[in-house]
């Protein structure tokens, strides 16, 4: 059978102009890979053409608000993950107006579909006695809840990305003074972390208890399952959620519900902006793109802040009617002063 446009440019876009052209991370081209999916399965199980069929005459702008519509109501994606699949679609659709121009005006239709308004998200993060409390709950008495201790220690300590954490091997750490963690995130760009001295010393015995210093090893996952594989964000996610449930139990108090990879992230954000930390240094220690990103823990300590000030005032409330207006009136009030 003859292969498609829609084949052609796809295959090219995915192969080549993504890594080849772009320079894009795994993870970016995953997320491309899931979204054109997601939009292929749609167009055969709702519109009755098969991949082997689908044109470029068949791509609507009808067709993609249907298809964002589809990923809410049937397979019940949030809002955020529609707009992360209509950008991978935009993404798809800039590429097609280079390389087939006969259907510009569709492009450019599509390109015009807007990202959907979500909620802001809740920033969910542990206090100091929260972190101590979960770091509390992995049995050290065996090598799996070492290497947990660990692994929680150090997603605090770099305040790294749980694939940034999950990619880890020994090749990337550099004891030294400061000891520097060098980790990849979004866009395959390369930050070093520096450690404390604390987590310095953690994350060297164990490393020598698992032989994680050997030459043989330097590119070993640095934290693995009892087969040796690397742990995946998944693991990663459920090792978190079993210790924080665990000190839930302890004291709600300090462990919120709903404690993900990403609020280790943001407690240490959180510590080093109520400790002083200016901005930009936090913005770096994250390798977040902008500081604009940064701010919202600015923002947040600002809320904490107020609501404290709150919480100790000592100042009268005048809200309520002053005496003189419930009695005879202000003349009789202020001739009882004198009295």
């Amino acid at each position: 059978m003859k292969q498609t446009q829609f084949a052609k440019y796809l295959t090219y876009f995915m192969v080549k102009y993504l890594v080849g052209e772009r320079g894009c991370s795994k993870n970016t081209v995953a997320a491309y890979r899931d979204a054109i999916s997601l939009f292929i399965i749609h167009m055969r199980d709702n519109h009755y053409i098969k991949v082997d069929h689908l044109e470029f005459i068949d791509i609507t702008q009808e067709r993609i608000v249907g298809f964002l519509e589809w990923l809410e109501t049937e397979r019940k994606c949030s809002i955020s993950t529609r707009n992360v699949r209509l950008a991978a679609i935009h993404a798809f659709v800039r590429f097609l107006i280079y390389k087939s121009p006969d259907y510009m005006e569709e492009w450019q239709r599509i390109l015009a579909i807007k990202v959907k308004r979500a909620p802001k998200a809740t920033v969910v993060y542990l206090g100091a006695d929260g972190m101590k409390l979960l770091l509390a709950q992995p049995d050290t008495s065996t090598p799996k809840g070492r290497r947990d201790l660990t692994l929680l220690s150090l997603m605090y300590d770099c305040a790294g990305r749980v694939q940034e954490i999950a990619d880890l091997v020994p090749a990337r750490v550099n004891f030294g003074k400061p000891t520097l963690l060098r980790v990849t995130g979004k866009g395959n760009k390369t930050r070093l972390i520096p450690l404390s001295d604390q987590a310095t010393a953690s994350l060297k015995i164990y490393m020598q208890e698992n032989r994680l210093l050997e030459g043989k090893a330097t590119e070993y996952p640095l934290f693995s399952n009892g087969r040796g594989s690397k742990l995946t964000r998944m693991a990663i996610t459920m090792i978190l959620k079993k210790y924080s449930a665990a000190a839930r139990k302890i004291n709600q108090a300090l462990i919120p519900a709903n404690v993900s990879p990403h609020s280790l992230r943001h407690s240490k954000a959180m510590m080093l902006q109520q400790n002083g930390v200016n901005l930009i240094c936090i913005r770096d220690f994250l390798g977040h793109e902008s500081v604009t990103t940064t701010e919202i823990y600015a923002r947040i300590d600002n809320r904490q802040k107020r609501e404290a000030i709150e919480k100790t005032s000592l100042s009268p409330d005048l809200s309520e009617d002053p005496s003189w207006q419930k009695d005879k009136g202000l003349l009789n009030w202020l001739e009882s002063l004198a009295k």
